[in-house]
């Protein structure tokens, strides 16, 4: 053989280990992102706790009379909450000024629901003692339509549900 000859051919077995060790390490890293992606996606039927509301407030919110906020607490209800029997409209949002009262040991939420029963809108979790003022809706609802507001109790560790109310009520003008 060559000098020439002999020189390319030592050349390309220097670069062969460096193919040979690349190719099963480039393997080895997708497999492990594809095994962790895998392994941190929510697995069908898991239940993942809903946020906690971004706009809570702490305390007992000062609310116009006309909104008639109040408490439709009866014996035997496990959790007390306040929000407004009228609701009004504030651009894109209801105002609600729904209340989980702090003597609660329960997360609340609360839903907005057209007559069919889809989702307008819903608030975050809220900690007793916090309220929010108003519900972000993904589609304006009809002045006077009739809506639902549902709300939901959470067990602080466990997230079971300690009960649902529906209260029916209109958007106001």
């Amino acid at each position: 053989m060559s000098k020439k000859r002999k020189k390319v051919q030592a050349e390309k077995l220097n670069f062969t280990p460096v193919y040979v060790l690349g190719i099963p390490a480039s393997v080895a890293v997708i497999v492990m992102v594809v095994v962790l992606s895998v392994m941190n996606a929510p697995k069908q039927g898991e239940f993942i706790p809903p946020p906690f509301e971004d706009a809570a407030m702490q305390g007992i919110p000062d609310v116009p009379e006309e909104l008639q906020y109040s408490s439709p607490y009866r014996d035997g209800m496990a959790y007390r909450f306040s929000v407004c029997a009228n609701v009004k409209m504030d651009g894109s949002k209801a105002v609600v000024y729904f209340t989980n009262a702090e003597e609660n040991s329960v997360y609340l939420k609360l839903r907005v629901l057209d007559e069919d029963g889809n989702i307008l809108g819903e608030t975050g979790l809220l900690k007793p003692g916090e309220y929010v003022k108003g519900v972000e809706l993904d589609k304006d609802p009809s002045a006077e339509a009739t809506i639902s507001l549902k709300i939901m109790s959470y067990e602080p560790d466990t997230y079971m549900s300690e009960g649902s109310v529906i209260l029916k009520t209109e958007i106001g003008e």
